[in-house]
């Protein structure tokens, strides 16, 4: 295995990673704003209040977008895994 494979290896797994955990990241910083938002707005100061909206958010993502996420992920683990004897070498 050359630095190069490894190189591209690492960067294709960081890619996989933002693009596979984006979806919630982005849905739960929006979520977040928008709550503190209202928090800012009607005065009121509790904590755990963006945790259950947060929670839901990113589960009803998971929900909607769960079949693409594991196709991507399945598909780069397909194509890791049939490379596996070019590493080798």
């Amino acid at each position: 295995m050359t630095e190069q494979q490894l190189i591209d290896i690492a960067r294709a797994t960081l890619w996989m990673i933002i693009k596979c955990s984006a979806p919630m990241l982005i849905i739960s910083l929006i979520v977040g704003l928008v709550i503190s938002i209202f928090q800012t707005v009607t005065s009121i100061q509790e904590q755990t209040l963006t945790f259950v909206p947060k929670l839901l958010a990113i589960f009803l993502v998971i929900m909607i977008a769960g079949h693409w996420l594991m196709n991507s992920m399945i598909f780069y683990t397909t194509d890791l895994f049939s490379k596996f004897g070019l590493y080798i070498q």
